[in-house]
């Protein structure tokens, strides 16, 4: 309970930013002068800009999916990724059979730069090839008999290597392994046997027909290879073992089947380790260039025409669409401005500060409490910045907002938990030494003490109605013409950051109902405000923000955040989780480092960004680029298509050839040393842009001038 005391109307005045009233004694309308009608029309002109631009983002335009060129690429993608990915389903289901003519006809055009293979016909046949991995040789029959199926193979060395001690086996199956993990280096040669039987029993054993006998010999080398951290003092090297098939002859056709194995194989290796990885890992195993290079290039065009119109269509604006630095300082102002009322605070313009940067957006807010405040710091805080991230996201600015809200003045030390000072104003000091009559209010005393002991009961009848919600504190403040309600509260969940929806307003809006309900002599006699707080909730669920990024700083409980707007849609959140999120603002920022660098090659620095293999230069990265330096939507995509192209086809028919020098030189232990370098520098690379972002953007220089001007004005508060 507290007392009302009204202010005069020359108090109550807001004066928004940049506007000065004077009185009608003082200025006339007719004597305005010429500077004041100037200064006026920019007001007016982003006014009438701001409202426009709204009306085109609030208005359904009735253009329907797919219209725009963005829409068309992204069912191109849909369709293409079905079909790839329909073909390589069948091929590895077996539907296409195990015909070798596809590798046959792709290896006499100039897809194949090794020559055409051998074609296998309909008959029986054997394929063999090394897995490096297992370090074993794979070999399997295909097109054999049906019967049963007895595979035999000897190993023998070829010159001076000496034949392993495991030098033959037999297995009764189609496929098997032949493991060289315990060989000595040199050149080897593997023949192996298949014989299709009519049944299992030996002493009657006839093949069946069709089912002959069918051989095959592979000549390859194995070569060992040291752990690239043997020469570091007490780290023992590793052996591994390599194979490598040397026959001078044309390669066998890979059968339909095998290519859509690999098929996954290549996608998974590419999606885990990148191209490089992909590529090597074929080229080591045989597969032809041309399969490599289009399983590489059908990943790059699906992953591209997919995600890259989906950030297009949540990040592109058109050029009249787009929020100047002046519009922004509008949109926040007219915010703050409408804000003052609906919270019953009165900003001090004087010391309100904002500052449009390219990284962020900073907002000093100074007010001060009145007789009608009823939030404390830090909901006044997270209810300025929900309106303004609302604000933001009709107007699509996307950009974190720094957020610094103070109270100021008199009355900044009332306590909204307990309720002491609630509605009580600044009293004119002349009225606080005249006698005041208390008549009223201690007959009025009994009245409000029995009203808020009802709400308070109906309050704890809500939450025990609520088996999902615990009540942590409640606290019922009245007085002839409002009653106060503040609870906090927590879910009686387990995690319920995952698993509890209903937001806080929410929750207001049931209590309010369930009080006004369970009372109903108090509807239209006093105005119930119900404030309410999640314990467990953030300040991004309370504001509503789409994405926060936080700065904690050593002895300061109150951490730096910055706030982004949420975005709309599937699309939208998924761009503004916590990993997308800080992969694209970190993408963001180099782009911005680099704009200038962009701008100046374009299209052709684009496509030769994407080719060159380094870290993060995929085509969803080079796209990215593309879009934040505002390029044509068909120049990007077709640059970042052709660098694509030309990067999947580069290590396509450069692979086999890297291989071969690689174990000509013996170069196998300089992979990880190398593969090692790589990745801790484009790590440490990563690290330090996003440690270079985050100090600039929560860097100090307005905040600690926002608190100086506040002392220098107000004293030490």
């Amino acid at each position: 309970m507290g007392f009302r005391f009204d202010l005069p109307i020359e108090f109550m005045c807001l004066c928004p930013i940049g506007a000065f009233m004077a009185s009608d004694d003082s200025r006339a309308d007719s004597d305005k002068d010429e500077s004041e009608v100037v200064e006026k029309k920019p007001v007016d002109k982003i006014a009438k800009e701001l409202a426009s631009i709204r009306k085109r983002r609030t208005t359904d335009t009735g253009v329907k999916f797919p219209s725009a060129i963005e829409d068309w690429v992204l069912l191109a993608g849909i369709a293409y990724a079905g079909i790839y990915m329909l073909m390589l389903f069948s091929m590895t289901t077996g539907v296409f059979g195990e015909s070798t003519s596809m590798d046959h006809y792709a290896s006499d055009t100039f897809l194949d730069i090794g020559g055409q293979c051998q074609e296998v016909s309909e008959k029986p046949w054997i394929h063999a090839f090394p897995d490096n991995d297992l370090e074993s040789i794979k070999v399997a029959g295909h097109n054999l008999a049906d019967g049963h199926i007895v595979l035999n193979w000897t190993v023998a060395g070829v010159g001076n290597t000496s034949t392993p001690d495991e030098f033959n086996g037999s297995i009764e199956s189609h496929k098997t392994k032949v493991k060289f993990s315990d060989w000595d280096e040199g050149e080897y040669r593997l023949k192996v046997f298949i014989d299709v039987y009519n049944e299992s029993n030996i002493s009657e054993w006839k093949h069946v027909e069709g089912g002959e006998r069918i051989n095959k010999t592979i000549s390859f080398e194995v070569s060992t290879t040291e752990s690239g951290f043997s020469f570091l003092p007490g780290i023992d090297g590793d052996i591994t073992r390599e194979a490598r098939i040397t026959d001078d002859g044309p390669r066998s056709c890979w059968s339909v089947q095998d290519l859509g194995n690999w098929g996954f194989v290549l996608m998974g290796a590419e999606l885990g380790g990148g191209r490089e990885t992909a590529m090597l890992t074929g080229g080591a195993a045989g597969i032809p260039a041309w399969w490599m290079a289009f399983v590489s290039l059908s990943l790059s065009a699906i992953s591209l025409l997919l995600a890259y119109p989906v950030m297009y269509k949540l990040y592109h604006q058109d050029s009249d669409d787009m929020l100047s630095r002046t519009h922004i300082r509008k949109v926040v102002a007219d915010v703050i401005a409408s804000a003052e009322s609906k919270l019953h605070i009165t900003m001090d313009w004087d010391l309100y500060k904002i500052e449009v940067r390219d990284l962020s957006i900073d907002i000093m807010i100074p007010y001060h409490n009145t007789d009608g405040t009823l939030l404390d710091t830090s909901d006044i805080r997270s209810e300025l910045l929900r309106e303004i991230l609302e604000e933001f996201a009709t107007f699509r600015v996307f950009k974190p907002v720094q957020l610094t809200v103070r109270s100021i003045g008199d009355n900044q030390a009332i306590d909204f938990e307990t309720g002491v000072g609630v509605g009580s104003g600044m009293v004119d000091e002349q009225q606080s030494h005249q006698d005041q009559d208390y008549t009223a209010f201690f007959r009025d005393l009994h009245m409000l003490s029995k009203v808020e002991d009802e709400v308070r009961e109906s309050v704890k009848g809500f939450f025990r109605s609520k088996s999902d919600l615990l009540l942590q504190m409640a606290t019922v403040t009245s007085e002839d013409s409002i009653i106060f309600v503040r609870v906090a509260y927590k879910p009686n969940q387990r995690l319920a950051y995952l698993r509890f929806k209903e937001s806080t307003h929410d929750i207001e809006n049931a209590l309010r109902a369930y009080i006004s309900r369970e009372n109903p002599e108090l509807v239209g006699s006093q105005e119930l405000i119900v404030k309410g707080r999640n314990l467990v909730s953030t300040l991004a669920d309370r504001s509503g923000a789409g994405r926060v990024e936080t700065l904690a700083t050593k002895g300061d409980d109150d951490d730096r955040v910055a706030a982004v707007a949420k975005q709309d849609g599937l699309g939208g959140r998924v761009l503004q989780t916590k990993l997308f999120g800080d992969i694209l603002s970190t993408v963001e920022y180099t782009a911005n480092e680099k704009r200038e660098m962009i701008n100046k090659w374009g299209f052709w620095g684009l496509i030769v960004f994407v080719w060159i293999p380094f870290m993060a230069s995929g085509v969803l990265v080079g796209a990215m680029l593309g879009l934040l330096s505002r390029m044509n939507f068909m120049r990007v995509l077709w640059a970042t298509f052709f660098g694509g192209a030309a990067a999947s086809l580069t290590w396509a028919y450069t692979a086999e050839g890297i291989v071969t020098v690689m174990h000509k030189y013996k170069l196998e232990a300089a992979i990880p040393i190398a593969i090692i370098a790589f990745v801790g520098m484009a790590f440490l690379h990563m690290r330090s842009t996003k440690n270079r972002r985050q100090t600039e953007l929560f860097e100090d220089t307005l905040l600690d001038s926002f608190h100086a001007d506040i002392k220098e004005k107000y004293g030490s508060e």
